[in-house]
């Protein structure tokens, strides 16, 4: 079966706490994948940034507002409970206009009525404008009391939630805090001298790699060579056999006019000497 480490074993080695013989094998697999190589040089990239952020104290903030806490005007209460009066002010009216409603005083007597006839009379005692102020002043009393009371209820609220994030961020922020601070010097050196050993190998590997890839454009090139001298040995070769040609062409054409020649004076001769 194919060795394949896990997340827990990339981890440890690249903390060094593996034995030799798994390191062997985690360094063996990141060779033969290179994308899992690719990752785990970020994480060692991270680590080292990591390593070299100076600590600092770290401040909660203040206030942290949550996006749920936010309390929207028509939401509230006090503007649903003014709403629900207006509309049914709004409908009384549309209903008085539509039942014809007639409302008559005369003197102590207050008379209601649908219509021209009156059906229904109901005698009210005159109200007083200070009965008045304290009917509207215990109305704004219990409203404001409500008003209140819905405020306090949403402060407590919202300073429950603004406790609770900030409990959560410096807990986060301590857990940081201390997952960073826990890599010792001796852990540090470990991690160099891997990332050292690491990095002589990947060195060694591409010499070894560079030293192929030359020796076999070398090779490339002299067989490249030896084809072209092969091919301008034979073009040679071609050529003098034509100069050649031509050469014993010349001669064979140079002996047959010499011998013409001869055997023209060989005749001119004999015929001069017969002449005399």
């Amino acid at each position: 079966m194919k060795y394949k480490p896990t997340e827990s074993d990339l981890i440890s080695y690249l903390y060094g706490e593996l034995s030799q013989s798994e390191m062997e094998k985690v360094e063996k697999y990141l060779l033969e994948n290179p994308d899992a190589k690719n990752a785990f040089m970020k994480q060692a990239d991270v680590r080292k940034i990591l390593q070299e952020v100076e600590e600092k104290e770290v401040i909660a903030p203040p206030i942290l507002l949550e996006r749920n806490s936010q309390v929207v005007f028509w939401k509230t209460t006090s503007f649903k409970t003014v709403l629900s009066i207006a509309a049914s002010f709004m409908l009384l009216v549309v209903f008085a206009r539509l039942m014809d409603l007639r409302i008559l005083s005369s003197g102590n007597e207050l008379r209601i009525g649908f219509g021209d006839n009156q059906t229904e009379s109901v005698l009210v005692s005159p109200v007083t404008k200070t009965e008045v102020q304290q009917l509207i002043d215990a109305s704004l009393v219990k409203n404001n009391g409500q008003l209140t009371s819905q405020w306090s209820n949403d402060r407590d609220a919202l300073n429950k939630s603004i406790q609770s994030n900030l409990d959560q961020n410096s807990k986060k922020i301590d857990g940081l805090i201390l997952n960073t601070s826990t890599a010792s010097q001796t852990e540090i050196q470990k991690f160099v001298s891997g990332m050292q050993d690491q990095n002589l190998k990947l060195m060694k590997d591409y010499l070894q790699l560079s030293a192929e890839d030359q020796k076999s454009y070398i090779e490339t090139l002299l067989v490249d060579f030896s084809k072209y001298l092969q091919e301008q040995r034979n073009q040679d070769l071609m050529y003098l056999q034509t100069r050649l040609n031509s050469i014993e062409n010349n001669t064979d054409l140079f002996k047959q006019e010499t011998e013409q020649i001869l055997s023209s004076i060989i005749t001119n001769v004999s015929s001069s000497e017969r002449v005399n």
